[in-house]
């Protein structure tokens, strides 16, 4: 297996209500819903950067697909890590997720490695960490 990853696809409970968060609240860019012509088809993409994609699917759409039992969600499976470019970009993207109707569960701060960073759940209760890293080139 190459190392790379093309598409990140998280299961959402509301289909709509999901693509107007990360639309119209944090201004990913994406086509809207496809697929609706299928039964189980329906979801959204998001352009991420070049190669990358989110996808979000309605859970129970996604658990029939992969042929596994739909379980209990837990924010602490995964996080979703957005880097940006300076600790003031943290607080703007934070700001919007908030916006949004994103849970803050860990507002923006200095951290003990030398970065800046918050965390937010998102309406499904996905873990997105936004964090600046000053070692790394954005």
């Amino acid at each position: 297996m190459k190392p790379r990853i093309t598409v990140i696809t998280i299961g959402v409970d509301d289909l709509e209500r999901s693509l107007k968060f990360y639309r119209d609240g944090l201004g990913l860019p994406t086509e809207g819903i496809i697929g609706n012509e299928f039964e189980h088809g329906a979801v959204a993409f998001f352009e991420l950067q070049e190669g990358l994609k989110l996808a979000i699917w309605n859970r129970k759409d996604l658990a029939h697909e992969a042929k596994v039992s739909q379980t209990t969600p837990s924010p602490t499976e995964f996080t979703l890590g957005h880097n940006v470019g300076s600790k003031e970009e943290v607080d703007q993207v934070m700001e919007e997720a908030q916006k949004a109707g994103a849970v803050i569960t860990d507002p923006a701060h200095d951290t003990f490695w030398g970065g800046y960073s918050g965390h937010f759940q998102d309406l499904d209760g996905h873990l997105w960490e936004v964090v600046w890293n000053p070692e790394w080139d954005i």
